[in-house]
């Protein structure tokens, strides 16, 4: 890592362009925040003073030839990557590039089924072809693992002609596949290797961390800055290694990333980036820790299973990432979603998930001892005041999928509205996924089994805040014209 890290240039251009104290007749029209009293009252004069439109001065993220390029540089150079690209549109319009930029219509691409909706949706937009390899599940837990090394293997021997994998690095759950061995098994058949590291910003930064994309050779990742990393909701890293082409990517992902990049977003991605390039190790050393003393006094509450490092297995589970906290709830008789309604509306406390069988605390470097041991005495107390017996509840959250039509078939294909409990047989023409975590349950051109409408009625009847469909009451679903 070089010695300019400490450089943050768009944040430094940003605070020149502001003391220069310039007249604007450029967009945004609130003008610095003069035309719209309330917002600048809420969000403060000095935000909305930057935020601002695209100049020379402040570069252009469509075509960066100065500060933006710069802070491009310095972002590549902290990630170990050969180009880094700041992302504003999420880091679904991240996966959403890397797919598009390797991937052509009816080309296929290996992955695992519990990708994100945003890997599918990049699927439906540009016509590439899934090959799903079904993670492994944990029968306890009944959360889906990593992709196993022989499943990569076979699934290359069957589709010779794919032209990437894609690998979630880390899954929501904290775990990771053996990433360096795809990545090898990919290129010795000359694949790209994507891999979606939202909720991996950390493996760069940290010591004793799991292995990053990048440190595995592979070939493109989106990094969610926002998730671990401290810049603003929505933006992100999209980092790209090896022989693709820069131009290429930044073309791709100009068909759908805004042509007016928020300032705020770029230089929160800035001096986040100088922030981790210079104290990362402090910070991710002091946030393993916290997770791993809360996962320990969880884990003595009893009835709780704060799972970690114990489930390696060398393969499906190859590592995983101990700032995950992760808390199986089923034996105390409540699904994960109703802890997470406990927590939130008794306890004043926000987690990030809550889905049949587990929640998930996210631990970053914004946490603090006093409020991990807030949620411990919570969850001590939940226990002692809601356990109940756990018969009749639903054991896993991954179903195996039966994929008969591509998604971006499905998708724009004919389509009827049946009601959801009817839906049996026919073949799924939209989403439905729990959100957070936007896994799909179903996605277009899936075939609909009794054994999912049973698990989409136990969700909602959990409480899940079920997305995805037309109908906003989750009760019909839009089905394929066979």
């Amino acid at each position: 890592m070089s010695v300019g890290q400490a450089k943050a240039p768009i944040y430094e251009a940003l605070k020149k362009y502001r003391s220069m104290r310039v007249v604007p007749f450029d967009v945004p029209g609130h003008k610095q925040g003069k035309g719209n009293p309330e917002l600048t009252d809420f969000l403060g004069e000095k935000c909305l003073s930057v935020d601002v439109n695209s100049m020379k001065p402040l570069d252009n993220l469509v075509h960066p030839v100065s500060v933006i390029k710069e802070a491009e540089e310095l972002a590549a150079d902290a990630f170990g990557a050969k180009h880094a690209f700041f992302m504003v549109n999420g880091t679904t319009s991240a996966v959403q590039a890397m797919i598009m930029s390797v991937c052509k219509q009816g080309e296929k691409i290996i992955m695992p089924r519990n990708v994100h909706r945003s890997a599918i949706n990049a699927l439906i937009i540009s016509g590439a072809i899934p090959v799903y390899v079904n993670p492994g599940v944990n029968k306890k837990l009944g959360i889906p693992l990593g992709m196993a090394i022989d499943d990569v293997r076979k699934a290359i021997a069957e589709n010779p002609d794919a032209k990437a994998i894609f690998v979630n690095n880390p899954t929501y759950y904290g775990i990771c596949s053996d990433l360096k061995s795809i990545t090898e098994l990919a290129h010795r058949h000359h694949m790209y290797v994507l891999v979606d590291e939202a909720h991996g910003t950390h493996f760069y930064f940290g010591e004793n961390m799991p292995l990053s994309a990048m440190a595995a050779g592979s070939d493109m990742s989106a990094v969610s800055m926002h998730k671990t990393g401290g810049s603003l909701t929505q933006s992100s890293f999209l980092l790209i290694n090896n022989q693709l082409s820069v131009g290429h990517v930044r073309q791709t992902i100009n068909l759908t990333q805004t042509t007016s990049g928020s300032y705020l977003l770029l230089s929160s991605l800035d001096i986040s980036r100088r922030n981790l390039a210079l104290d990362g190790k402090a910070i991710f050393n002091k946030v393993s820790s916290l997770a791993n003393y809360a996962r320990d006094e969880i884990n003595k509450i009893g009835g709780y299973y704060a799972f970690s490092k114990e489930l390696i297995n060398g393969d499906s589970v190859f590592d995983f990432d101990c700032t995950k906290l992760s808390v199986y709830t089923r034996e105390i008789g409540l699904a994960g979603i109703e802890v997470y309604d406990i927590l939130r509306d008794d306890y004043g406390i926000q987690i990030e998930f809550g889905d049949i069988g587990n929640i998930l605390a996210i631990i970053s470097v914004g946490d603090r001892a006093l409020a991990l041991e807030r949620l411990v005495s919570s969850l001590s107390e939940i226990k002692r005041l809601h356990t109940r017996d756990k018969a009749g509840m639903f054991d896993h959250e991954y179903i195996n999928p039966e994929v008969v039509m591509p998604p971006q078939q499905a998708f724009y294909s004919n389509q009827h509205s049946v009601a959801i409990q009817n839906s049996k047989g026919y073949i799924c023409g939209e989403f439905v996924m729990a959100y957070p975590p936007g896994i799909p349950i179903l996605a277009p051109g899936e075939r609909i089994t009794q054994e999912i409408i049973d698990y989409i009625a136990y969700a909602k009847a959990k409480g899940c805040f079920l997305t995805g469909t037309e109908d906003m009451a989750i009760e019909k679903i839009k089905v394929v014209e066979e």
